[in-house]
Order: C-alpha cells, then sequence, then structure tokens
C-alpha cells in the first residue's frame, strides 16, 4: 500500500505532463469527495462483489457525471484499487502539501475584522518571505467577530493577536479564578458577592497577553467518538487536544495518514473543518487527599455535586511501572474480612488478586467487603467503575457511606452512557490517585470492576482507529493495555518509603468459559484468582468461590502465622469433602468414619458462608474457623459437631457477640498470638459454654 504522500507526488507529476492546472484538478477531487461522502454511493463502489472491470466500468460513468478528467479519474481508480478510498480526504491536503514543497511555497492564511488593503497584503507577505526565505501564498477570510486585530495561520501554527482571542483568554483567567473561589469556600453557606466583584475587578485590570500563539491542526472526519486530524506535526501520544467547540480529545493514534483522537464529550459538536489546539499536556489527573470521599469521572471532575477538586498536585494518567529494584516481595497481608478468602486465597498488600465470574454472583459485593474492612486500616480504596449504570454506582457509593467507607474511598465511574474514551481512561486515573499513595510511603487499594467492559470499550476505539483486529476482534494489543495497568500495583521497598497499591481487578466470564481471551490474558498477568462459580451461588454458597480453582501465587507469604497455623489443612479438607460428598449422592451405605467426615465437612461450609457488607476482624475468623476445626478433648469431634447444621452460623454469630461481648481480652489474645491452639485451656471452655446455651434455648 502506498503512502498519500506518494500518491500526491506522482499525482503532481501527472497532471504536469498532462498540462491540467492544479487548481482544475483540486476542483474535480473536491466534487469526488462530496460524491463518497454519500454512503450509498461509497458502498457500491467498494462493493467486494465486483470485479476489478466492473468497478472501472462504474468510476468511468461516475466520471462522466461529474466531467471529471483522465487523471482525477485515474487516481479515484487507484486509491479504490489501494483498499486507501477513506483517505481520499487526505489526499487533496497532501496534494497541496507536495505543491508547496516543490514550489517553495508557504501558504499564510490571514484573519482580520475587515478587509485588507493590496498595500496591507504586499507589506505581510514581503514581511514573511524575508524572514521564512521562502514565497508567500496569502489567503485572506475577513472575520468581523474578531472585532479588531489579526489571526495567522502559518503552517500548524496559529498566531492570535485579535480583540476577541484577549477576550476569550480573558473569559478563562476569569472562570479559572472563579472556580478557585468557590472551590475555597465550598464549607460556607453564602458566597460573598463583594469578593467575587474584586476577583473579576483585578483580573480585568491586570494586562491580558495581546498574542497567543498554538499548534494547530484540522477536522478531517468525526463521528461515533473519534475524530482524524490533518495537522499537529509535533503532537504527543497520550497528549490532550481541544476542539474549536470547547470538547477536548486524547490523541491515541499518531500516523502518516493523520492524527487519531478519541473524544472525550460529545462528538456530535464536533463538525469538519474545525480547528484543533495542542495543550502541550499529557493526559493528567489531580491526586492527594482532595479526592478522598468523592465521586470523580475518569478526567477528576466532579459527579457528586461537590465543588471541583482543590488539588495541590496532579499525575499522568499513564506512567511507568517501578522496576524490580524499587520493589520488595508482598509480605503485608491486606485481610479482606472474608474467611474463606483470608484463611485460603489470602491477598497481601501490593499484589494483584483477580475476581472472576459470572454476572451477578458476588463480584462486586467482594470488592466493597474488602473496601468496608480496610476501616482503620489506613488503607485508600478507589473503586472504578467501567461501563456500568449509573443507578449501580450510587448503589455502590450509598453502601459505602452507609458503613463509613466513603470518607477514605475515591469512586471514579465512566458510566455505560460515557464516551468509550472515558471508559478506556477511567482505570488509569483510579491507578495513578493510588500511585500517589504508594509513593509517598501509604497504603492503597484500587478495584477496576471490570475489566472485561474497559476491554470492550478499547476494542471499539481501535476499531474505529481502524487498527486491525485480531482474536475475538481485540486489536492485538489488548494485553498490553491490561499488562501496564496491573503492572503498576507493587509493593516498594523500603528505600522507597514501604508504600503499596494493590489491585483487585474484576473480569465477567460467560457461562464459567475461563478460557476466553480477555479472562486468559488477565489470569496470565495476575498474582492470584478469586473464582466466583454459579452453581455455588445459586445453592446458597456465598462468596460462591469455588476453592479448587481459586488460588494465591503470594500465598501465606502475605498471612498471619495464627491464621496460617490454622487454616494451612482447610482446602485439603474441603476437597475431601466435595469429594465425598459428590460419592454420597449415589446413595451407598457409608462407615461411621465416612458419615462423620460428611458431617464435619458440612458444619466447614455453613461456617465460610458470610452475610454481604458485614466483613469480619481477624480474631473473630480465627474464633469461628477453631470452633470448625479443633477437636474437643472431652467429645474427640469438632466443637460444631454438636450444632445442627441449619444452625452453624445463627450459632457462630452468638459466639462471636458473646465473646465480644465479655471476653474481649481472650479476642485480643486472639490478635496478637501466632498460634490459637495456645489458647485452648481459655477457650475451649467458654466454646462449651456457648454450646450448651444455644442448644439449652433451641430446646
Amino acid at each position: 500500500m502506498k503512502s498519500i504522500e506518494v500518491y500526491a507526488n506522482d499525482f503532481l507529476a501527472t497532471i504536469g505532463k498532462a498540462n491540467l492546472k492544479l487548481q482544475v484538478a483540486l476542483d474535480e477531487l473536491k466534487k469526488w469527495q462530496v460524491l463518497l461522502h454519500d454512503p450509498e454511493i461509497l458502498s457500491m463502489v467498494e462493493d467486494p462483489r465486483l470485479s476489478l472491470k466492473s468497478r472501472e466500468m462504474l468510476i468511468e460513468t461516475i466520471a462522466k457525471e461529474l466531467g471529471s478528467s483522465k487523471e482525477v479519474t485515474d487516481i479515484i481508480t487507484l486509491l479504490l484499487d489501494d483498499n486507501t478510498i477513506q483517505k481520499l480526504e487526505l489526499f487533496v491536503p497532501a496534494l497541496l502539501k507536495r505543491h508547496h514543497e516543490l514550489n517553495n511555497i508557504l501558504e499564510l492564511k490571514v484573519e482580520t475584522a475587515f478587509a485588507l488593503t493590496s498595500e496591507q497584503k504586499s507589506a505581510i507577505r514581503e514581511h514573511f518571505e524575508k524572514i521564512l526565505e521562502c514565497h508567500i501564498e496569502i489567503k485572506e477570510e475577513v472575520k468581523p467577530e474578531l472585532c479588531a486585530g489579526v489571526v495567522l495561520h502559518l503552517g500548524d501554527l496559529l498566531i492570535d493577536d485579535s480583540i476577541l482571542g484577549q477576550t476569550e483568554r480573558l473569559k478563562q483567567r476569569i472562570s479559572q479564578n472563579l472556580a478557585e473561589y468557590t472551590a475555597s469556600t465550598s464549607g460556607s453557606i453564602e458566597v460573598n458577592t463583594t469578593d467575587i466583584i474584586s476577583i473579576l475587578r483585578e483580573q480585568i485590570a491586570r494586562p491580558v497577553k495581546s498574542y497567543d500563539v498554538s499548534e494547530v491542526g484540522t477536522v478531517i472526519s468525526a463521528g461515533d467518538g473519534i475524530a482524524k486530524i490533518h495537522g499537529l506535526l509535533h503532537v504527543m501520544l497520550g497528549e490532550l487536544v481541544e476542539f474549536q467547540s470547547g470538547v477536548k480529545g486524547l490523541t491515541l493514534s499518531i500516523e502518516e495518514a493523520g492524527v487519531g483522537v478519541a473524544v472525550m464529550g460529545d462528538s456530535t459538536k464536533i463538525s469538519e473543518g474545525e480547528t484543533v489546539r495542542r495543550t502541550g499536556t499529557i493526559a493528567s489527573v489531580p491526586v492527594g487527599k482532595c479526592t478522598w470521599g468523592r465521586v470523580i469521572n475518569a478526567l477528576g471532575e466532579p459527579l457528586d455535586g461537590l465543588p471541583p477538586l482543590k488539588a495541590e498536585k496532579t499525575r499522568p494518567m499513564e506512567s511507568k511501572a517501578p522496576g524490580i529494584v524499587k520493589r520488595q516481595p508482598v509480605c503485608e497481608p491486606l485481610q479482606t474480612g472474608l474467611k474463606a478468602i483470608d484463611a485460603m486465597i489470602p491477598s497481601g498488600r501490593g499484589q494483584r488478586q483477580l475476581i472472576i465470574g459470572d454476572r451477578q454472583i458476588g463480584k462486586t459485593t467482594i470488592a466493597i467487603d474488602t473496601i468496608i474492612n480496610q476501616k482503620g486500616q489506613g488503607v485508600h480504596c478507589i473503586y472504578v467503575a467501567i461501563g456500568q449504570k449509573l443507578s449501580t454506582v450510587a448503589r455502590v457509593v450509598d453502601t459505602l457511606r452507609a458503613n463509613g467507607a466513603m470518607e477514605y474511598t475515591t469512586v471514579v465511574t465512566a458510566s455505560a452512557a460515557d464516551p468509550a474514551t472515558l471508559q478506556y481512561l477511567a482505570p488509569y486515573t483510579g491507578t495513578a490517585i493510588g500511585e500517589e499513595d504508594r509513593d509517598n510511603g501509604g497504603h492503597a487499594l484500587v478495584i477496576y470492576d471490570d475489566l472485561s467492559k474497559h476491554a470492550v470499550a478499547y476494542r471499539q476505539l481501535a476499531l474505529l482507529l481502524r487498527r486491525p483486529p485480531a482474536r475475538e476482534a481485540f486489536p492485538g494489543d489488548v494485553f498490553y493495555l491490561h499488562s501496564r495497568l496491573l503492572e503498576r500495583a507493587a509493593k516498594m521497598s523500603d528505600k522507597m518509603g514501604g508504600g503499596s497499591l494493590t489491585a483487585l481487578p474484576i473480569v465477567e466470564t460467560q457461562a464459567g468459559d475461563v478460557t476466553a481471551y480477555i479472562p486468559t490474558n488477565i489470569i496470565s498477568i495476575t498474582d492470584g484468582q478469586i473464582y466466583l462459580e454459579a452453581d455455588l451461588f445459586y445453592a446458597g454458597n456465598r462468596p460462591a468461590i469455588n476453592v479448587g480453582i481459586s488460588v494465591s501465587r503470594v500465598g501465606s507469604a502475605a498471612q498471619r502465622k495464627s491464621m496460617k497455623k490454622l487454616a494451612g489443612s482447610l482446602r485439603l479438607s474441603l476437597a475431601k469433602y466435595n469429594d465425598l460428598a459428590a460419592f454420597a449422592q449415589f446413595g451407598t451405605d457409608l462407615d461411621k468414619a465416612t458419615q462423620e467426615r460428611l458431617a464435619e465437612g458440612a458444619r466447614l461450609v455453613e461456617v465460610l458462608k458470610q452475610t454481604k457488607y458485614q466483613p469480619m476482624s481477624v480474631p473473630k475468623e480465627l474464633l469461628q474457623l477453631y470452633a470448625a476445626m479443633t477437636k474437643d478433648s472431652e467429645t474427640g469431634k469438632i466443637y460444631l459437631r454438636a450444632i445442627e447444621v441449619a444452625d452453624v452460623g445463627a450459632f457462630c454469630q452468638a459466639l462471636t457477640d458473646d465473646f465480644e461481648k465479655n471476653h474481649k481480652d481472650l479476642l485480643e489474645a486472639i490478635d496478637k498470638c501466632s498460634d490459637i491452639s495456645a489458647l485452648t485451656a481459655e477457650l475451649a471452655p467458654i466454646i462449651r459454654q456457648n454450646i450448651n446455651a444455644f442448644l439449652a434455648l433451641k430446646g
């Protein structure tokens, strides 16, 4: 496939030999552009069922109707044969650019409020020809709205020295100062109008920069959240650009055919021919304490009705993950408050632990429980909602607020109604906020809910940017998309402050298929996964964790010694119970030992069940697991053997309530000990007493 520049160069040589004037050729090409904007005609000429000869005949028929020359018809045919007809809108500017290069011409567009005199044009031409040492071609446009002054377009540079431009710059400065004032008075009920008037007077009195120089481009096409830009030769990947309509965009693709920009707002406000301005800044987000307790979008703008964030610092949304030298092994536990996870699939600070399963079987609940359990633990939590309904996000925020967790939590949301660009950026925003804690010796937990929708949003952007699709129509770099995100989770070395950023990505599966493209990608990136099974969920086992598939690659390195010693055999015990339970379904007569194992296993399963939004402290988890796994010296059976299976949950709650009320000293001792069996002498009589009292109450 030839580049547009090569086509432009060859076409100039062709019309030169044919003595066809450039302006005539340009006029004909613009007619083709207008015609091929019609979807019906475009689909007709691009029909893959057409043979080359049939397509050529169709092109010739259209050319006769348009009165198109042979040279222009031939270039259209070539573009079609080379599958680059979409680049026709780029061909005209490339043609002009190449023509100017060959003839050492520089086009200068001059916008003024009043028409220029011939003397003024000559003076401008002579001035720039002397400076730039080339022939200047002036194009004049009268815009009365400029009031006075001049706006110059020189290549990709825009020099604005108009009264309108000065007014806009003054307006931006006033808006910024008023926003800062509003943020500083967010705690007061009334805003002082005298202060606002003084701000206005001060800003108006200050001199405004008379001219502004910026690099600009032109919108070639816009739609479906993607804009194709001609120009912006020095734009950076990931740089924010601003459209003439005020909408912002993110540079995602830089090619010879133009710059691909993902629109971060309403793309219907953008029209072809509109000016796009470089901002010179990489996409950044406010970080620090100002984000705690707030609900923001992917750009750091508040969605909770409160004033804008008053941030002293910003961080780039994308940054390089810390190297191996800056890290240390994950060794500090991050308690989720869920017995099944803390006992068998422990998570550590700095770990990346995947939560995976079908829709609506408790994935988000595990994440919210983990956030609630961080109260008083010094962990800043960031919940990133990607592609969720706003009503769902509102329920999550209400739950966090009701449990007192919102004060140390930041919610970043890019809802299903938001552009795909914001859904793509949201997890990077959340990670940047968490990195600020990590790099300052603090601890942060970021939850991505969920990365399946994030991948779909990126696939939409990539396909619209015409990147070649790979497996399941996802672009080839979708693995890198998530790896560069999750690699930023780390436990930093003591020399780097010892902070941590823990990641709990959520991935949705279809009918339990963990072998799909995105699930397998993220499983290979993370340090373990918590797999939720639909059958377990509907059977009442909640959280519905399949301990056979779930694994933590960090393992007991991030687990308390007391929990490690007590629950070391828990996974094996459950596996044996599941095998025996499956065998017992056949109705075969079982010996007493097998029946006893089944009875103990059934009670162990009941102990691991937990009501949502009620995470438990480590001492209470240890206490309940001790009662479910330790044999009473008097009976030779586990303590819970005396309790009916259906009553195990109620008894465990009564047991912990009794310890909380009457034996706080023992709970503290459990919290501090490295082996709970050392407290058997103190625990055994109290547990027996609670069992007897519970059985008496049940009658």
